[in-house]
Order: C-alpha cells, then structure tokens, then sequence
C-alpha cells in the first residue's frame, strides 16, 4: 500500500509529533506491556484488504456498508491512498474507528514526523509493516540488520505514544541454514518486547505447520494485535475461508489469547469464493458471537 502525506503540512507534523510526545505511553495505559489486573475483553476489527476490490469502485459506500453489518473498528490497509484527514473523514462519516494500519518502515525511517502524525490523524496508533523488509531477507545476517532497524523504529514510536508490531506470512517459520531457530523466533529475540511486538497472523502460522494457540501462549503480553484468519489445510493446500469455516481450532486460540493478553482479533481474508460482502458478514457473524 502506497502512503501519503498529503494534507499535512511539514510544521503541523512536528507539532503534532510534540504533543505525542507529550502523551507519551500514557497512551496505552490501559492496553501497555503490562497486562492489567482485570481481564478485558478483547474488541473485534476488520483488516479494510479484504474489501480492497470494491473500496477502489466506491470506497464510501464500502465503509458504510461495513458499519452495517455492525463492525464499529477497523484496520487501513490496501485502501485507496488519500491524505490522512480524508481517509479520517470518510471513516468518521461512517461511523468506524481505525485501531491500527500496516505501513512502510522505510517511509517511517525517512519521515519519521509526517509518518506518526499522519497515523494518529487517521486514528491508528498500531501499526505494523506487511512482513521484512526486502533488503534483509538474503540470510542470517541481513535479518538480524532488520531486527535492529525494526527496534530502533519500536522505540521511536513508543516514545510518540504508539506501538510497532511485525505481520507474518508463512516464510517467517523457515530457518536459515546452521541455525535451530525460525526466523521468526529471531526476530523476536533479537528485538526487545517493549519495542516490537508479533501481529501475528494465525492463519499462515497454521499452514507453516504452527499451532496458533501455543505461538499465543510463547509470546503472551507481546501480540495485543493478531490477525484471526482461517484456513483450510488439506496437505500442501491452504483454502482461505471465512472465520470457523477453516482448520484452525478456535476454541483453544481465544482460551489462549485471554491468557496472553490479545487486545484486538483483527479479521482478514486474502480472497474467498463469492462476494467479499458475503464472508465479511459471516465472519463478523462468527466473532461477534465468540466469549473473548
């Protein structure tokens, strides 16, 4: 997904980026590394890619449509690119909230000011890239080169009042040659827990051969955001299915995300036979109905 700055003005973004400062990890006072003492229950989202196909026909009458089936949150993700206070008021004129984006490192890397005010403007203080970034994922070393700059980035932004988190795909549980450990068991110690956090995407860590639940478990208090995707497994074949309508066992993932801590399922389906209208309603049907 291309991003854009437009509509927000250098000088507005530095001021804006004061007043996060400001705010601080205040921000997540009731969501932070520690859990609180109370278990809350989780809120529900949708990822706005599954519905990237008729966004770019009519992108208000998509949003209104969602809201109608009774999502009040949302994930901005593979939507038409607008200036940050238009993608803001077309959510607001439907009455949904943006909860987190997926977003670019390298264009948080370079205008690291325009980038988080851009963000908050839209609503979106969790955000995450779409996997690796491309110049470190040749081997063992260039992926411990992308831990670091993902860490760095994660302090930045915890700094300014936001969190960075790390969206999976299946590739990520492959290893590297001489090393025991996944790539993804890497990154996630080679970088610290306060700084990036694993938006896992349960789905693909299923046809990888993981189970979703235990990988909830080993990363408690450090997935507030996952990605609840189904997918029917037969051998070598992954089918994308609406929630419940898959392989995963989700009666074990939401007993698991209770007790690591899971803030936000963030539905998402890749494709799906039939209208995208159709699965996005039975699976809002499927988690809003759920005990989380």
């Amino acid at each position: 997904m291309k991003i854009t700055n437009a509509g927000i003005s250098r000088r507005e973004a530095l001021g804006a980026l004061g007043l996060l400062a400001l705010a601080g990890p205040a921000v997540f006072s009731a969501q932070a590394a520690n859990a609180p003492s109370t278990p809350k229950k989780a809120g529900i989202a949708l990822q706005l890619y599954t519905l990237r196909d008729p966004a770019k026909k009519d992108l208000a009458d998509t949003l209104k449509k969602v809201a109608e089936m009774g999502w009040k949150y949302v994930q901005w993700s593979g939507m038409p690119d607008l200036p940050a206070a238009q993608i803001r008021a077309a959510l607001d004129q439907a009455g949904l909230q943006c909860v987190a984006a997926h977003v670019s490192i390298e264009t948080f890397e370079k205008k690291f000011a325009e980038q988080a005010a851009f963000w908050k403007t839209v609503g979106a203080a969790d955000v995450a890239p779409g996997g690796m970034m491309n110049d470190c994922k040749a081997n063992l070393e260039a992926w411990l080169a992308g831990a670091q700059r993902l860490d760095a980035l994660g302090a930045k932004l915890r700094a300014v009042g936001m969190r960075l988190s790390f969206h999976n795909h299946m590739e990520e549980f492959a290893k590297f040659p001489g090393d025991p450990r996944t790539k993804h068991e890497i990154l996630m110690e080679s970088t610290k827990p306060e700084n990036l956090r694993a938006e896992l995407d349960l789905a693909w860590a299923a046809a990888a051969g993981v189970d979703p639940a235990v990988l909830i478990r080993k990363l408690k208090q450090r997935c507030p955001v996952v990605h609840a995707k189904d997918v029917a497994i037969d051998g070598t074949k992954h089918t994308i299915t609406a929630l419940g309508q898959g392989s995963l066992k989700w009666d074990e993932i939401f007993a698991a995300g209770k007790a690591s801590g899971i803030e936000w399922y963030v539905y998402e389906q890749d494709n799906g036979k039939g209208s995208p209208f159709d699965y996005v309603h039975a699976s809002y049907e499927f988690l809003s109905k759920q005990t989380l």
